[in-house]
This record gives structure tokens, sequence and C-alpha cells, in this order.
């Protein structure tokens, strides 16, 4: 522990913005796991809002500068990738639905 003043104050400092990022960088890693656990069943809907909360929280973390913007970008782009893909297999099963019923 250091005996200078300011020192005292900058390890107290430090120690309170390390604990709020390590809680901030948790719950991005959540929720980047739960739009990623969405993306595996088969609700386009819930998928698709579980995005778009990851997203926000993503871009929220760059802002803050948990993570660096290509992370960040690059997270994005593969939850939307997975999250089109979704969409489209959905819809292909819905139309080959219809088909087998007409």
């Amino acid at each position: 522990m250091p005996n200078i003043k300011s020192a005292i104050k900058r390890v107290k400092t430090s120690d309170k913005r390390r604990a709020l990022n390590a809680s901030q960088k948790s719950a991005l890693r959540t929720a980047v796991k739960a739009a990623d656990t969405a993306l595996v069943g088969n609700e386009a809907e819930t998928a698709a809002a579980a995005f778009k909360v990851a997203s926000q929280k993503l871009d929220k973390a760059v802002t803050k500068g948990l993570i660096h913007k290509n992370a960040a970008a690059r997270k994005k782009s593969r939850l939307a990738k997975n999250l089109t893909l979704l969409q489209l297999k959905r819809k292909q099963e819905l139309l080959s639905y219809v088909n087998e019923k007409t």
C-alpha cells in the first residue's frame, strides 16, 4: 500500500474502476452467450431480441473502452450472420410446409 495520499486515492479509484469494468464485461459476455444460445434454437423472434440486446451491449462496451471497436464489430457481424441464416432457414421451412399443404 502506498504512503503518498494521491497514490492511495489512485489505488482506491483504480480498484473501483476495475470492479465496475469486470461487472460490465461479465454482463456483455452473458448477453453474447444468450444470443448465441438463442441462435442455436429455432425461435427466430427470441433470437432477434437477444441479438438486439447483445448488439446494444457491445456498442456500449466500445464507448466505455471495455473492448476494441473491431472486436465488437466482429462479434456483431457473426451474430447477425447466424441470425440471417436462422431466419432464412425458418422461411424455407414455412415455404416447404405451405407447398406440401397445397
